[in-house]
C-alpha cells in the first residue's frame, strides 16, 4: 500500500447530532473514492463504520470508526463519531487526533443539541470547523434557514462554498461558487457528474456568495487585503492561497450542500477537502511535554524524526484481541519496532500494523508522521498512552474525557463471578475511559459511571457477551451520615457474663456531645484514679469507633461526635479488652439514641446548561427534587442554572434532563457538603433500614 507523508494526509472527524447522516456520509465517501464496491445500508447493518452487533441492532453509532480513502493523491482519514450523547467520550477522542471537524447538520431540522456539544469540543481543541448541510433531498429541506442558524449558533465565519440548485425530493445539483459552475449528479452509485454553467436565475445568488467568500479570504493577510482594495477582487490564485490559510486558521468555515444517500455534492466536497483542508504539516506540529523536565516541546510531523505515537482508542475484538488505534505525531513506525510506553515505562514491540475501514483491516509495512493507523496485541498499552523511541521521553497531551453524569450500582446474578466481572469492567474502561468502575467501601457496592443509561446498559450487555457473566443494575445506596444534636451527660453500660469458669466484666460511664460539622470524632479519656485500668482504654475507643462505622439508627457512619469516658469499674479476674470493647459499643448505642440523633445527607452543587426556552421546566424539576437554586448565568445561547440538590434526588437525572429539554440540556455535579435530612425523609430511611434488618438483609 502507498505511503503518505504529512502534507498528503487529511484527518477529519464527522461530528453532529444522532441521525444527521454521518455514517451514510462516510459510506458514500468510501464508495465514491473506490474504497468499497457497494453502498452499505444502516437499516440492513451493512455499512463499513457501524459494524458491531450492538450498532447493527440499535441502528446507531456507538463507537467511533476509523476509515480512509484516497482522493487527488491525498489520503483522507475519517473518524465517524457517534451522535448520541451517551457516547461523547468517543467524539472527544476522535477530535483529539483530527485536524478538521466536519459538522454534519440536517437541512430540515437545523442545529440540534448534539451539534452544539460537538462544536464546544472542537472549540476546546481550536480545530477548524466545516459545515456539511445534509439531507437536502428531504421534502422539508431548508438550506438557507439552516445556514443562517449555523452562522448564529456554530460559526459566525460560515461561508457557503456549494448551495443547492433544486432542494427537496428532486435534489440532484449543487452550485459551486469557487468554479462558478453547476454540478448535476447522476443516480446514487453511478458516480456520474455533469458540469454545466450556472442557470441564469441562480447566478445572482452565486455571485453574492462568491463576493462574501472573497471578502472573507481577503481578511486573511494584509497583502491580500491590500490587493482586494486596489483591484476590487482577487485572482483565482490569490483566492486559493488565502482560502487554505483561512480554513486552517478557522477564520472561515466552509459550508456545503449535500445528500449522503444520493451522493449529491460529493465530488465538490472531496475536492475541497484534498485542496484546502489543513494537513498535519500545515498545522506545524503538536505540543507535548518532556517527561523529566516537564518543559514543552513541539513535535513536528517529520517522518525522519524520533518516533512518537499516541493511542486514542482501544477496541477489543473477540477473534483479534485488543486493537490500538493511534496517530503518529513524529517519525515513522513499522512492524517489529520496539517503543517505550511513557505512561508506564514498559517496552512494547509493534507487531502487525494496519489501516482500517471499519472492521476491514489492510496490513501495511509502515505508517508515517501525521497519519493514523492500528496495531494489534500491545501488552500494557491503553487509550491515552504515549509510545516513543528510547531517545525521546515525551508525553502527548491526553484526551480530556467528559465528566461522568450517571452512577449505578451492579449486583452479580451468580455467586463466584466477582473476579470475572472485575476483569471485564476493567477492560471496558480501558476501551472507553468515559466509562468508569470503582468499589465504594462505604456503601459496599461496585459503582459504574458514565454519560447515560444506554452507555451503562451496553457495558452490562458486553459483560454478558464477552465474559458470560450477568449483573443487575440498581440504584446506588446514598452514603448518609448519622450524628447528634443533643447531649447526654452520664450514660452507663455494664457488660457482665458468668457462665462457669472465667466470666466477662466491663463497666463504663460516658458523656456525649455534638461537634461542629466536619470535625469527625473525638474521644476524651477523663478517667481519674485508675477506676478503669489504662490498658483497657484503647479497647473502649475501638468499641466506640467500630460502632460508629456501622451506624446506630440507619446503618450509616456516625460523624461529628465527642465521647468522654469519665468513670467505670473493673473486675481483677473477669475484666479483659473484649469485655470493655463490648461495654463501650453498647454504651455508645445507648448514648447516641439519647442525644437527639439525626441523619445527614450529601448535597451536590449542580450546574445545568439549557436553552432559554426550557429554563422554567428545569427549575421546576430542580425544586421538586428538594433543590435550592443558587443563581443563573448566560453562556451564548444557553442559560446556566446553579443549584444545590441532595444526592438522593439525582439518580438518573441526566435522562430526566434530556427528556425535559429535547436532549439539549447538559449538567455537571460536584460534592458540596452534608446537610440535615428533613424529618419526613429521615423517618422513611430509618423505617426502610429497620425493615431490611428484620428481613435479614
Amino acid at each position: 500500500m502507498k505511503e503518505y507523508g504529512a502534507e498528503s494526509v487529511r484527518n477529519i472527524a464527522l461530528i453532529g447530532h444522532g441521525g444527521s447522516g454521518k455514517t451514510s456520509l462516510s459510506e458514500i465517501l468510501l464508495y465514491t473514492s473506490g474504497e468499497i464496491n457497494r453502498i452499505g445500508n444502516i437499516a440492513e447493518g451493512t455499512t463499513a463504520s457501524d459494524y458491531s452487533p450492538n450498532e447493527i441492532e440499535k441502528k446507531i453509532s456507538i463507537s467511533s470508526s476509523l476509515l480512509h480513502l484516497e482522493w487527488n493523491n491525498v489520503k483522507v482519514n475519517i473518524l465517524d463519531t457517534p451522535g448520541y450523547s451517551d457516547f461523547l467520550g468517543d467524539v472527544k477522542a476522535g477530535l483529539r487526533v483530527s485536524d478538521t471537524a466536519i459538522m454534519v447538520l440536517k437541512s430540515a431540522e437545523g442545529v440540534e443539541v448534539g451539534t452544539e456539544n460537538a462544536v464546544r469540543f472542537a472549540g476546546e481543541l481550536n480545530l477548524p470547523v466545516a459545515l456539511l448541510i445534509n439531507k437536502v433531498d428531504n421534502e422539508h429541506s431548508n438550506f438557507n434557514k439552516t445556514f443562517q442558524q449555523a452562522k448564529e449558533r456554530i460559526s459566525p465565519n460560515a461561508i457557503v462554498v456549494t448551495f443547492p440548485s433544486n432542494e427537496g425530493l428532486n435534489f440532484n445539483t449543487v452550485i459551486d461558487i469557487l468554479s462558478m459552475k453547476a454540478y448535476q449528479y447522476g443516480e446514487a452509485g453511478s458516480k456520474k457528474v455533469n458540469v454545466t454553467d450556472i442557470p441564469g436565475n441562480l447566478r445572482g445568488t452565486a455571485e453574492t456568495y462568491r463576493t462574501e467568500l472573497i471578502e472573507k479570504v481577503a481578511e486573511t493577510t494584509e497583502e491580500l487585503m491590500n490587493k482586494y482594495f486596489e483591484e476590487g477582487s482577487l485572482s483565482n490564485e490569490n483566492i486559493e492561497t488565502g482560502l487554505k490559510i483561512a480554513v486552517s486558521k478557522g477564520s472561515l468555515s466552509p459550508v456545503f450542500a449535500f445528500s449522503s444517500t444520493k451522493a449529491v455534492g460529493m465530488n465538490n466536497f472531496l475536492d475541497f477537502v484534498s485542496k484546502y483542508f489543513p494537513s498535519p504539516a500545515d498545522k506545524g506540529g503538536e505540543e507535548a511535554v518532556l517527561k523529566d523536565s516537564k518543559n514543552k516541546i513541539l513535535l513536528k510531523p517529520d517522518a525522519s524524526g524520533e518516533v512518537v505515537l499516541f493511542i486514542f482508542k482501544t477496541i477489543s475484538e473477540q477473534h483479534v484481541g485488543e486493537l490500538s488505534l493511534f496517530k503518529v505525531f513524529s517519525g515513522t513506525v513499522f512492524a517489529g519496532l520496539d517503543l517505550i510506553n511513557q505512561s508506564n515505562g514498559k517496552t512494547e514491540r509493534l507487531s502487525q500494523l494496519s489501516v482500517l475501514n471499519g472492521h476491514n483491516r489492510t496490513d501495511v509495512t509502515k505508517i508515517l508522521a501525521g497519519d493514523l493507523g492500528a496495531v494489534v496485541k500491545l501488552k500494557d498499552t491503553h487509550t491515552n498512552n504515549t509510545l516513543t523511541s528510547k531517545n525521546l521521553s515525551v508525553l502527548v497531551n491526553k484526551i480530556v474525557f467528559p465528566e461522568q453524569v450517571i452512577n449505578s450500582a451492579i449486583i452479580p446474578k451468580a455467586k463466584g463471578d466477582e473476579d470475572k466481572i472485575a476483569t471485564g469492567l476493567h477492560t471496558l474502561h480501558e476501551e472507553d475511559p468515559s466509562f468508569s468502575v470503582k468499589f465504594d467501601p462505604e456503601i459496599s457496592q461496585t459503582i459504574i459511571s458514565g454519560q447515560g443509561e444506554l452507555q451503562l446498559a451496553l457495558a452490562v450487555k458486553r459483560l454478558k457477551e464477552r465474559y458470560s457473566v450477568e449483573v443487575d443494575i440498581v440504584e446506588p445506596k446514598v452514603p448518609y451520615r448519622e450524628t447528634i444534636k443533643g447531649k447526654a451527660d452520664d450514660v452507663e453500660y455494664k457488660h457482665k457474663k458468668q457462665s462457669g469458669g472465667r466470666g466477662q466484666y466491663g463497666h463504663v460511664h460516658c458523656k456525649f456531645e455534638p461537634l461542629p460539622r466536619g470535625k469527625g470524632f473525638e474521644f476524651v479519656d477523663a478517667i481519674v484514679g485508675g477506676v478503669v485500668p489504662g490498658r483497657f482504654i484503647p479497647a473502649i475507643e475501638k468499641g466506640i469507633v467500630d460502632t460508629m462505622q456501622k451506624g446506630v439508627i440507619s446503618g450509616n457512619q456516625v460523624v461529628d461526635v465527642r465521647v468522654t469516658l469519665f468513670d467505670g469499674t473493673f473486675h481483677p479476674v473477669d475484666s479483659d479488652e473484649m469485655s470493655f470493647k463490648l461495654a463501650a459499643a453498647q454504651c455508645f448505642r445507648k448514648g447516641f439514641q439519647e442525644s437527639k440523633p439525626i441523619l445527614l445527607e450529601p448535597i451536590y452543587t449542580v450546574e445545568v446548561t439549557v436553552p432559554e426556552e426550557f429554563m422554567g421546566d428545569v427549575m421546576g424539576d430542580i425544586s421538586s427534587r428538594r433543590g435550592k437554586i443558587l443563581g443563573m448565568d448566560s453562556d451564548g445561547h444557553f442559560q446556566v442554572i446553579k443549584a444545590q440538590v441532595p444526592l438522593a434526588e439525582l439518580y438518573k437525572y441526566s435522562s430526566t434532563l434530556r427528556s425535559l429539554t429535547s436532549g439539549r440540556g447538559m449538567y455537571k455535579r460536584d460534592f458540596s457538603h452534608y446537610e440535615e435530612v428533613p424529618k419526613e425523609v429521615e423517618q422513611k430511611i430509618i423505617e426502610e433500614y429497620n425493615k431490611s434488618r428484620e428481613e435479614g438483609h
